[in-house]
């Protein structure tokens, strides 16, 4: 039986990433929706979405007015596929840092669980690229929110994902305020927590070739606090 996927990117200043990735992902998956999410970037990246709409029938763009961080623009792909009535709905970088070449195996995993990770951190993941200190940020992110949240799961920051449609749609989506490591954690921890089944599989994680990382100190603090929140709300 065929399944239809929905591929949620969102995008800030990913000019010269963007068409790379979108042409690979419709040369691999060319049954699969994808759905650009951009925050009116400077540079020109909502232009680009427009013109690979117009160029790839499967392809559309949401163009939000301002920026406001990776999980609203988030909330906002995965509404717009919810809609879709896709099967599976996924969430993947624009910077090339998620390969295409793993989604394949991202949606075949999710077959029988309701929310896969790309794993950096599980036997056989890894990342290429980063310095020391941003792998070690990024392994004490998750290791901390592993801690605090009693999860047992290895990359709880992780953005490349794989969601059934049913667990997407099961998610509070109104209600989550959280951007980048939060957003990831929040997400994964409502799935995990109304006793679905998460799954990890693992990928190479390279560091982007172009642009820059859209990483802060207000998101790190953001997730650090975040984590208390939840163990605490009776989510």
């Amino acid at each position: 039986m065929t399944r239809s996927i929905t591929i949620v990117i969102p995008t800030y200043n990913e000019r010269a990433n963007l068409e790379a990735i979108v042409t690979e992902l419709v040369e691999r998956l060319p049954e699969a929706n994808v759905v650009v999410v951009d925050d009116n970037s400077p540079d020109g990246t909502g232009a680009l979405a427009d013109e690979l709409a117009n160029r790839f029938p499967q392809f559309s763009a949401i163009h939000r007015p301002r920026k406001e961080g990776i999980g609203p623009a988030y909330v906002a792909g995965f509404k717009r596929a919810l809609a879709m009535h896709t099967d599976f709905v996924a969430a993947m970088d624009a910077d090339g840092s998620h390969a295409p070449s793993d989604l394949q195996r991202l949606i075949a995993a999710a077959e029988d669980a309701d929310l896969v990770i790309g794993s950096r951190y599980v036997d056989g993941g890894k990342t290429v690229g980063w310095s020391r200190s941003r792998r070690a940020l990024s392994r004490f992110g998750g290791l901390y929110a592993r801690w605090v949240l009693g999860a047992p799961i290895s990359d709880l920051t992780a953005g490349f994902k794989v969601y059934r449609r049913d667990t997407l749609a099961s998610l509070p989506l109104d209600r989550i305020r959280t951007d980048g490591y939060g957003f990831q954690i929040e997400t994964t921890w409502d799935v995990w927590r109304s006793g679905q089944q998460v799954r990890e599989v693992p990928i190479t994680f390279h560091d982007r070739v172009a642009g820059k990382s859209k990483l802060s100190r207000r998101i790190v603090i953001e997730a650090i606090v975040m984590v208390w929140r939840l163990r605490f709300s009776g989510r």
